[in-house]
């Protein structure tokens, strides 16, 4: 998904700040939350120029950074945090240096202008709010990009503390929760081990009580409620609650229709609640919005489509035409992000192996390990070498 999708435990703290009613930032925004980040971040860069002073603006640059990092190494799509704690085993990105130096230096200057604000005023609700989001995308950032996990906890804890504020000062800021909510249900998600770590920082956490926080941002915050609504596809999905995600999917395509992982994400909607016809009806309509160059939509991969209709086929035991489309996946490996790319092939290696053909899934298997050795499938595929992958019953 665009935004969220994402990213947890720092990965989505804190999304975006207090929009500024001027014509470029929402056109920033509309096209942010239609995956056109060059275009956003123009739009961006061009308001901090004018307003060097809103740190809600420096928050925005850095957040459209680290997103269009993200959606670049196919990171946005709820997959991210739909298997056992996936947001954990998320490979490390890496953004180029003049990238991490502009986030660093964007947040730096939010933190300093929010924290010259509070100086002269500590119960500033709006400040508070540009704090917390400023430490929050820099957990996200040192989570995703980083993997500097204490630093990742130390400012997710910051981004709660100054949201715990607003809320405190200004119990009708909604868009303050988003902070507490995902705070919430990702240390509640958390394995025993893990939590105990967090538990050091004085954290604790409630999966049930995030959702529902997220269900009130949803309904009732005025700048987070897109936010929330992405979050909230990602996790019920997670929870094994498909069927509730797909009327917010459908409002957020309303109002984003050329976010075409929206509409990915309500294939696989349809799919996880056992509809393939409908799962494969949106590819069809995916591929012929392609076909057409609607907005948007000229520059879906082919391979995305491709990979999205041989999982479903997989998971729906259409094995020979699952074959057929993973291997054209694959027939131009340079175009692939690295999770794409790896699934494929360890995909291909399974289905040899449930067709008994164990020589040409160690192949399979072996082209998923050098395609992406740290990745959780090439660890998998490790494991199918020596004994052949089964299906589970």
């Amino acid at each position: 998904m665009p935004t969220v999708r994402p990213l947890l435990l720092g990965l989505v703290c804190a999304l975006l700040a207090n929009a500024v009613p001027e014509p470029d930032v929402e056109r920033a925004f509309d096209h942010f939350y239609n995956l056109e980040y060059d275009q956003a971040l123009a739009e961006f860069r061009a308001a901090v120029v004018a307003h060097p002073d809103k740190p809600e603006l420096r928050n925005n640059v850095a957040q459209s950074l680290l997103y269009r990092e993200m959606f670049r190494n196919g990171a946005l799509e709820s997959e991210m945090v739909s298997g056992n704690n996936a947001f954990l085993r998320r490979p490390k990105l890496n953004a180029p240096a003049v990238v991490e130096h502009e986030f660093n230096t964007q947040i730096a200057t939010a933190l300093q202008l929010s924290q010259d604000q509070l100086a002269k005023n500590p119960n500033d609700t709006d400040a508070l709010y540009t704090l917390g989001v400023a430490y929050g995308l820099r957990a996200n950032y040192n989570f995703l990009v980083k993997k500097a996990w204490t630093d990742s906890l130390r400012d997710a804890g910051e981004a709660r503390k100054a949201h715990n504020r607003v809320t405190e000062l200004d119990p009708s800021n909604y868009d303050a929760r988003l902070v507490q909510g995902v705070h919430d249900y990702v240390v509640g998600s958390l394995p025993a081990f893990y939590r105990a770590l967090v538990n050091v920082f004085g954290v604790r956490g409630d999966r049930a009580g995030g959702i529902r926080t997220l269900k009130e941002v949803a309904a009732k915050g005025r700048h987070n409620r897109t936010d929330a609504q992405v979050l909230l596809c990602a996790l019920l999905r997670r929870e094994g609650r498909p069927r509730e995600a797909l009327p917010l999917l459908n409002d957020l395509l309303r109002r984003y229709p050329r976010d075409y992982l929206l509409r990915f994400e309500k294939e696989q909607m349809y799919s996880a609640i056992g509809d393939k016809a409908s799962a494969l009806k949106e590819l069809d309509q995916l591929a012929e919005l392609k076909k057409d160059k609607a907005p948007g939509y000229a520059r879906i991969p082919d391979e995305k489509i491709w990979y999205e209709r041989a999982s479903v086929e997989f998971w729906y035991n259409d094995l020979t035409h699952a074959l057929e489309d993973f291997k054209k996946v694959t027939a131009n490996p340079k175009q692939l992000d690295l999770n794409t790319g790896v699934l494929s092939y360890m995909r291909q290696g399974q289905i040899y192996d449930l067709t008994n053909r164990h020589s040409q899934a160690i192949e399979a298997y072996r082209r998923a390990i050098a395609f992406a050795p740290e990745a959780d499938a090439a660890k998998e595929s490790r494991r199918y070498i020596n004994s052949p992958y089964r299906r589970s019953t």
